[in-house]
């Protein structure tokens, strides 16, 4: 595991938001959807909001490795035994063949579009929000997870 690559998978989020939610791109139709007011903004402590932000980005970047990194897969279906034949036989197939820019961008925005998309359309449904906000908020994470996965993947190359 490249825990450098980790770490800067983790700021991802947080550059991203910066862009993504900024009022010149999305942030005012989010704001508006999200019935975000300034008083609203400005009640949060936002050192808290984004010192967890960034703790869950680690957690998330962490995760990211897992779903861009097969090798991480066939590690788990051997329960750690190495020294398996299936294990053996996989990386002298596999190791290292699909560890790209390109490829873990692929994997990480189908994770948003498999995985969060319905997370938060599902949530935002029940919260009686409209599909302007499921896209808005979607589109950020399939990118962002698609950036993180990209530089997991590629930076592990």
């Amino acid at each position: 595991m490249n825990y450098l690559a980790v770490v800067v998978a983790a700021v991802i989020p947080l550059v991203m938001g910066f862009i993504w939610y900024n009022p010149k791109v999305f942030g005012t139709a989010w704001a508006r959807t999200a019935e975000m007011t300034e008083a609203k903004m400005k009640s949060g402590n936002m050192a808290v909001i984004f010192g967890v932000s960034l703790l869950l980005s680690f957690l998330l970047s962490f995760f990211v490795h897992f779903l861009v990194i097969h090798e991480m897969g066939a590690f788990g279906m051997v329960e750690g035994d190495v020294s398996s034949a299936t294990y053996q036989a996989f990386m002298e197939e596999y190791a290292g063949k699909y560890r790209s820019f390109k490829h873990g961008a692929l994997h990480g925005a189908m994770s948003g579009v498999f995985f969060v998309l319905p997370v938060l359309g599902i949530n935002a449904m029940f919260e009686r929000k409209n599909w302007k906000y499921i896209l808005i908020n979607a589109g950020y994470w399939i990118i962002t997870l698609a950036i993180m996965g990209s530089i997991v993947s590629g930076w592990t190359a």
